[in-house]
């Protein structure tokens, strides 16, 4: 019985050996892939941000405009910004600072380009984009059924809302048109890849390589373990074989002569 038991659990310990074995190697498998591709990547970010112009396989994945587009594109996002505040603008002159109406003045929205788009201070007395819709907040009356004002104010609540959906409009062009711009024709991604190329990519190369090369030398060296411990057990075994042989044939040699 304890023969039985010693080879049960030897049987059990190769089986589960070979087990680790078998996991360590498909996770070794998994970290040469995910070391490759990484590779891979790196590579191919490297090629599409060194050749802009070239054919890379990063093109099929990350459309770009041309630069002249691009260019073009933000031209016409600063173009709709200046016309968005000078409606804006203009109401406030031709309405509602009017002396038909009552109240102190509107201050008028602050432009920030000139009329070729180069970039415009605000003047005195000018609200600009982060306070202008508080600002104005000031200045709206309250209105009777018709839409006319009936306490001192110079917006009612409709024209109020138009003003401050134009503000937010013309202030979204212009704090992120320079920056859709630059996803349009791939500045950022650019960008981006570089940093990931310069910070991240030498690491990760490191990291995986010394992940899977250390598990195959932990593999290694349960296939080892187990290939002798199963010499080990066996030789064991096969000296308990003998050792029960000679006892049980000088036990037999002895019987006759006692008789």
């Amino acid at each position: 019985k304890l023969n039985v038991l010693h080879i049960v659990v030897n049987c059990s310990l190769v089986i589960l050996g070979w087990i680790l074995v078998a996991g360590t190697f498909i996770l070794c498998g998994v970290f040469l892939l995910l070391h490759n591709v990484v590779a891979d990547t790196c590579v191919a970010m490297d090629d599409w941000v060194q050749h802009p112009t070239a054919k890379t396989a990063m093109d099929d994945f990350i459309p770009c405009v041309d630069n002249a587009t691009a260019q073009e594109t933000l031209v016409q996002s600063k173009q709709v910004s200046f016309q968005l505040v000078n409606i804006v603008d203009n109401v406030l002159a031709n309405f509602s600072n009017r002396d038909n109406q009552s109240g102190p003045l509107v201050p008028v929205l602050c432009n920030p380009f000139n009329s070729d788009l180069t970039v415009k201070d605000c003047a005195p007395g000018e609200v600009g984009y982060h306070n202008a819709t508080e600002a104005w907040k000031a200045y709206v009356c309250q209105v009777s059924s018709t839409g006319i004002c009936t306490t001192p104010g110079r917006l009612t609540p409709s024209l109020y809302s138009q003003m401050a959906s134009a503000v937010n409009v013309s202030y979204g062009l212009y704090r992120y048109g320079p920056f859709l711009v630059e996803l349009e024709d791939c500045t950022f991604a650019r960008r981006t890849f570089t940093d990931i190329s310069n910070s991240y990519c030498p690491h990760l190369r490191r990291y995986t390589q010394w992940i899977y090369v250390g598990l195959v030398v932990v593999s290694a060296a349960v296939m080892l373990s187990l290939i002798f411990w199963v010499v080990y057990a066996r030789e064991r075994r096969h000296r308990v074989y003998t050792k029960q042989f000679m006892t049980g044939g000088g036990e037999q040699n002895k019987g006759p002569g006692h008789m």
